[in-house]
């Protein structure tokens, strides 16, 4: 494959410079399928993203070596690197997300899709993402950046700590797995660790302890109790208990247990905060670990638009990287399962809408 991208470029020259440029160009959409299964190969579950910034840096400083960019590493947490390259002053940057969910599980490929953890959220939008970049430096196009980021799926690390760091770009174009549609809106979350505390006893004398799981079953019914908001362009706000643990054996009444549950929200957090702290004080400890606002976006000339369920890392940007636009291939419905796939069209896609969309931004903006 690399000899062959070097021929290509070698044989460049005024006569046959058309044919060329659509050779380079079939080289990068070809060269995007490698590189998705070469980053979903390693295992970069959030707090283990060392790999793939390694990879992406050596990977990413090639190019800038090539093409008069800059890159540098961004410390995001301790032993967890932001990578940025930037080409000019960037107006217009290209952003997602390095981490996955677990489990790990390794590439494989038909003649359609492409498999593995990270595929559609978010590695192959890494890869579309560079493969749009090398296309509009092609073209001699500059003034944008590639900010890859640690920790979106757990605790958004990285995006705070870029949102502390910006470069003066005024457009934030963020990856997550859209089917390629342009959101208008992505939900927000609210998440908390649930603690409760109990006192062992033998099981069959159960008035001598107290049961933390017990405790905990009875705040998490009450809290699933809680009415919900409803936005127009959002929908609902939901819950999920998503983990819980405790205990000791079953012949043991419990003296710890704790869960983990999230929100996901399309207004204010603060009725949901409240109910919280009330159904829980003097029963549980209640720690809130996570929040990030939902957000409302616009739409841009000629992309076909939606609106997600999810949350992403635009709102702990909070503007500083310009304004966002959410949009990348691949569907979420298949994101963080066992059969996490994309497309191979929809990588291809991606491309050409990424470079689209920074062509008309460098060119025309957004409607105000």
């Amino acid at each position: 494959m690399e000899r062959y991208r070097e021929a290509a470029i070698a044989f460049c020259s005024s006569r046959y410079l058309p044919f060329c440029f659509a050779s380079k160009r079939k080289i990068i959409l070809m060269n995007v399928f490698t590189l998705t299964r070469a980053l979903v190969d390693l295992d970069s579950t959030t707090g283990r993203e060392a790999p793939i910034a390694d990879y992406l840096f050596a990977h990413l400083r090639a190019l800038a070596t090539a093409r008069n960019g800059k890159i540098e590493r961004m410390l995001a947490a301790q032993g967890r690197d932001n990578i940025l390259i930037t080409f000019g002053d960037p107006i217009v940057t290209l952003s997602t997300h390095m981490d996955t969910v677990p489990p790990f599980f390794p590439s494989r490929e038909d003649n359609s899709h492409i498999y593995g953890r990270g595929a559609c959220d978010a590695k192959g939008i890494i890869a579309a993402m560079i493969a749009a970049a090398e296309m509009l430096l092609d073209e001699n196009i500059r003034n944008f950046a590639l900010l890859f980021v640690v920790g979106e799926e757990r605790d958004s690390a990285g995006a705070r700590a870029a949102a502390n760091a910006p470069r003066g770009s005024q457009f934030l174009i963020n990856g997550e797995p859209t089917e390629n549609l342009l959101a208008l809106g992505s939900k927000g979350a609210l998440r908390y660790e649930l603690v409760a505390r109990g006192k062992l006893a033998h099981s069959a004398y159960p008035e001598l302890g107290h049961s933390a799981i017990h405790a905990l079953l009875d705040v998490l019914h009450d809290i699933r109790n809680v009415p919900l908001s409803h936005d127009a362009i959002l929908g609902a706000s939901t819950l999920n208990v998503g983990t819980i643990s405790g205990g000791r054996a079953p012949n043991v009444i419990a003296d710890q247990a704790q869960a983990e549950i999230m929100f996901r929200i399309v207004g204010d957090p603060s009725f949901l905060r409240n109910e919280v702290q009330r159904l829980s004080v003097n029963r549980v400890e209640a720690r809130e670990v996570h929040y990030s606002a939902a957000v409302h976006l616009q739409a841009l000339d000629g992309l076909p638009t939606t609106v997600v369920a999810f949350t992403t890392d635009i709102p702990i940007f909070n503007g500083t990287w310009g304004r966002p636009l959410l949009i990348g291939p691949g569907s979420i419905h298949v994101a963080h399962t066992a059969e996490e796939r994309i497309a191979k069209k929809d990588l291809t896609d991606a491309v050409n809408i990424y470079a689209r969309m920074v062509r008309q931004l460098l060119t025309g903006g957004v409607p105000s």
